[in-house]
């Protein structure tokens, strides 16, 4: 008929009684040549279809086989019987592993057969796991950034040396003025200003926030505009400010009513001036612990202990 050509058969292997009596006889107890030979019977009318030849197998006569059983013995077959045929052509030789197989629906079961309250434990004990992982990446984070202090305060303490050094060369060139050169040098470095970046910080505080222009030009103008970000404001200042919003849940567009648009630019240029109060402090408590550490590392034994309320 018309549709013949896609009625595609396979090439099921056959065997001799000399080549199973001379190969195939591997667990005569478990498999019999009876039963090896309805098994590919079976493969040969319903195409290795183990399902269904499971469910067609005569275990009244054969005895009862299970899935693996069947796919496990007529793969041994398959194979030994190209190993000794020296099949050249033939792809690679399949194994199965049918221990392997039970083990897996045996898994599938028990995963299967869980309770709802055991599936509420696992989920309970994952959410633990990602809180454990979030706590150890910070914890590391914070071991990261003690160390860079650690750093700095070592590399400051090796600078003051080599400064010390360089004003003990300065003096020996003058030993009848040692004296008088130490207490010139201790006011030096006394009136020396410490650079820092708490200035530039405070600075940017005091001209932090959000001036938003006012459209009293002519023409016809949508309120909406009011609300629309200055071209001054940088995108990191944006993206801050849209971090803000979602950490107090404000809705980013909200009706452009005239008491709201009033309310909403105050409060987005509050939320500015919040983020660099933010970044004022992280910068100040740098600068606490750096001068902590350098306070250490020039005196050795004493530890300067900074007020609760200062970090």
């Amino acid at each position: 008929y018309p549709f013949a050509k896609f009625n595609k058969q396979l090439d099921i292997p056959t065997y001799t009684l000399n080549e199973y009596n001379a190969h195939l006889k591997t667990n005569p107890s478990k498999w019999t040549k009876q039963q090896t030979d309805h098994l590919f019977d079976l493969a040969k009318r319903f195409d290795v279809r183990f399902i269904i030849m499971c469910d067609r197998w005569e275990r009244a006569n054969y005895g009862i086989k299970s899935v693996e059983d069947l796919k496990e013995r007529y793969y041994e077959v398959v194979g030994i019987l190209n190993k000794v045929r020296n099949n050249a052509s033939e792809k690679k030789i399949f194994v199965f592993d049918a221990e392997h197989e039970r083990r897996r629906k045996e898994q599938l079961k028990k995963l299967f057969d869980r309770t709802t309250k055991q599936v509420e434990e696992e989920q309970m004990l994952l959410n633990e796991l990602k809180k454990i992982e979030a706590r150890k990446k910070e914890r590391e984070r914070k071991t990261q950034d003690l160390q860079k202090l650690i750093s700095q305060a070592d590399q400051q303490q090796t600078e003051h040396h080599q400064k010390e050094q360089q004003q003990q060369s300065q003096q020996t060139q003058n030993t009848s003025h040692k004296k008088q050169d130490k207490k010139l040098n201790k006011k030096k470095i006394q009136q020396q200003p410490r650079t820092s970046k708490v200035d530039s910080v405070v600075s940017a505080v005091e001209s932090a926030g959000i001036k938003f222009t006012d459209l009293r030009g002519t023409g016809v103008s949508l309120r909406s505009q009011k609300m629309k970000l200055p071209a001054n404001v940088g995108q990191k200042k944006a993206k801050a400010l849209e971090q803000v919003l979602q950490e107090f849940k404000v809705d980013p567009n909200p009706p452009p009513i005239e008491e709201i648009c009033v309310a909403f630019n105050e409060l987005r240029s509050d939320m500015v001036l919040l983020c660099e109060l933010r970044t004022a402090l992280a910068t100040c408590v740098f600068e606490l612990e750096s001068l902590k550490h350098q306070y250490e590392a020039l005196c050795p034994g004493k530890t300067l202990n900074i007020p609760a309320a200062l970090v």
